[in-house]
């Protein structure tokens, strides 16, 4: 790998930076200063120094963020605060969220630069589940559940794929938790229109086997653990 995608990559600097650093050994390479962006590298063999800071490879990073209202499921934005801009210490360069939450949805979202785990969790062929909790304007009742068991016509071509929609309290304000499988546009909003309901907070709680804990508050992150990647990923 050449020196400057590797350090790329690994979030120190754009490349046109990248260069002047290593024409000015701020760069060295096990332990002596190199001239050549192209000179190359192998990752987890070669030690990399840039300004006496050891910078290891990263081949893929995986992020859980408890994703806060108000802010937008994007790499980046010129107007409005994104999930990336919450991320403590990325490490590499390319990640982007799986998916997306609206702006004012809470909850479990993964940010990662695996893309095939990302096609994999959002593939509808998949049924991958996904789990939230919600605040319905109205009163959702049993025949409700039946509804979005059966499917529900939000518009689309196609019924929207069975739902499993669980009643935690029904009156004129209900709580309840919904697990769906398909990741359509603002699709348990438009679910609950369709039936004349509105819903007015919703936050994801889970996606496949990655579950949203008490460990993270509003806003923090944290990568995920081993296991959650075996889990996730099938593959250490």
């Amino acid at each position: 790998m050449r020196l400057d995608k590797y350090l790329s990559e690994m979030n120190v600097a754009p490349r046109s930076v990248l260069k002047q650093m290593i024409r000015k050994n701020q760069v060295l390479v096990n332990g002596a200063p190199v001239k050549k962006p192209e000179t190359k590298v192998e990752p987890g063999k070669d030690e990399i120094m840039v300004e006496g800071e050891a910078i290891h490879y990263y081949e893929m990073e995986y992020w859980l963020l408890h994703k806060p209202a108000g802010v937008v499921t994007a790499t980046r934005d010129n107007r409005e605060k994104t999930v990336m801009d919450l991320l403590p210490q990325i490490r590499r360069s390319d990640l982007s969220p799986v998916g997306r939450l609206d702006k004012d949805t809470e909850g479990l979202l993964l940010i990662t630069n695996d893309g095939a785990l990302s096609h994999r969790l959002l593939s509808p062929k998949k049924h991958v589940d996904k789990t939230y909790f919600a605040e319905i304007d109205g009163r959702v009742t049993e025949e409700t559940v039946q509804k979005f068991q059966e499917g529900v016509d939000i518009g689309d071509e196609t019924l929207t794929a069975p739902a499993l929609l669980i009643i935690e309290e029904s009156g004129e304000k209900s709580r309840i938790r919904i697990t769906i499988t398909e990741g359509r546009y603002h699709q348990i909003k438009r679910m609950f229109e369709a039936v004349g309901m509105k819903v007015t907070y919703l936050k994801r709680l889970s996606m496949g086997p990655l579950v949203l804990g008490d460990d993270l508050s509003l806003g923090e992150s944290r990568h995920l653990t081993e296991e959650e990647i075996l889990m996730i990923t099938g593959k250490q």
